[in-house]
């Protein structure tokens, strides 16, 4: 398995953000409850009306400690119900080159196959005409699979999209059930 392959099983830091539905005000009460619950290694705040957690938290892989601190967070009894992973999965050609630290003509070069074996992945939507987004999980895959990207953070970047793409499912599944199950039906029919 590719996560065994990356990780030793060791224990390190693990630093991410969650964004939390549910907690409308940051109370005493709400930041004791969490604490108790097992956050006592995140900073809650409240942004934009939501719940924000930035955890720092020990565990052998991202996954696991993604993981734990969801259950942590859901079984602090205050209503609170995690949306997601605070990180994007879209983004531009300057988001790419920032994250690998190569310039936007460098990055642009491996777009068009100037530089290194080619098959880019495509862009999966656009803003405008000129704007494009890449699904980051595709880019840093292929990133990895050309050494330009460690395989850790490729990895790291699908157990994100894999933890938010599950959470967004339980909260369509909870507003719409019948739609889900429709949908999910009428895919694996094919």
């Amino acid at each position: 398995m590719i996560e065994e392959a990356i990780q030793p099983g060791c224990e390190r830091e693990h630093d991410f953000a969650l964004i939390v539905g549910g907690v409308p005000e940051l109370t005493r009460e709400v930041e004791d409850a969490l604490f108790e619950a097992g956050c006592d290694d995140a900073t809650p705040s409240i942004r934009y009306g939501l719940l924000y957690m930035e955890f720092s938290r020990s565990s052998a892989s991202i996954k696991d400690a993604m993981i734990s601190a969801i259950h942590d967070v859901e079984k602090a009894n205050i209503g609170a119900e995690v949306e997601r992973v605070d990180t994007f999965n879209l983004v531009t050609m300057s988001d790419i080159a920032r994250r690998i630290g190569r310039s936007r003509q460098m990055v642009y070069q491996y777009m068009t196959g100037e530089r290194g074996p080619g098959g880019f992945p495509p862009p999966v939507c656009f803003i405008t005409k000129n704007k494009a987004f890449w699904a980051w999980c595709a880019v840093s895959y292929w990133l990895a699979q050309n050494n330009i990207l460690r395989p850790e953070d490729s990895w790291n970047a699908e157990v994100v999209s894999a933890i938010n793409n599950a959470l967004e499912m339980a909260h369509q599944r909870d507003r719409h059930p019948d739609l889900v199950n429709d949908i999910n039906r009428e895919l694996n029919a094919v």
